[in-house]
């Protein structure tokens, strides 16, 4: 199977890594003052709850993150739904992994996203091969999507979603 042809440069890396960061303070803003329960209510959706989803998408973000820098840890917790205990722990590490996500992102060339990536996927069970584009493409594209099952969650929860669209991601200061 031929992989699809990626090309990415580093200004686009730089601007997901904002809108990432600007999404998911916008879902800390919304999510901080609902009950922990209503965050860990099995609302049928693919992971189940808005909390298990987050944990979801913290947990691929951490995963990915340590196969593109060496300064972040893979986690040890395998438990991608209850990867963080609460959603006060979650926000901070949230906070902390999209820090790491723009730091990353703001020191990273075009050229640098030219080459291969080679990891072991737990999930595959074995070696895994891709242009590092593309796996970089893949972290802000599986990020997007199952922010997009949290929103569809809390709307569905009578709770106010944020806005997602990326053309309305704030210019930055």
């Amino acid at each position: 199977m031929e992989r699809p042809q990626t090309v990415i440069e580093a200004g686009y890396v730089r601007t997901m890594a904002r809108y990432n960061a600007w999404q998911n303070r916008q879902l800390t803003e919304a999510l901080t003052e609902v009950p922990e329960d209503v965050l860990r209510e099995d609302r049928g959706a693919f992971f189940g709850s808005i909390m298990a989803t987050l944990n979801h998408i913290l947990w691929g973000d951490t995963i990915w993150m340590s196969r593109f820098d060496p300064s972040v840890a893979a986690p040890t917790n395998r438990d991608h739904l209850n990867f963080t205990p609460t959603f006060a722990v979650w926000s901070a590490e949230r906070f902390r992994m999209d820090g790491a996500i723009r730091m990353w992102a703001d020191t990273l060339r075009t050229l640098d996203l030219k080459g291969p990536l080679t990891w072991y996927s737990g999930m595959a069970k074995r070696e895994m091969h891709a242009p590092l584009e593309l796996c970089v493409a893949h972290l802000f594209n599986h990020q997007t999507h199952h922010r997009g099952q949290v929103h569809a969650m809390m709307t569905a929860a009578g709770l106010e979603a944020p806005v997602s669209d990326l053309i309305f991601l704030p210019e930055e200061k």
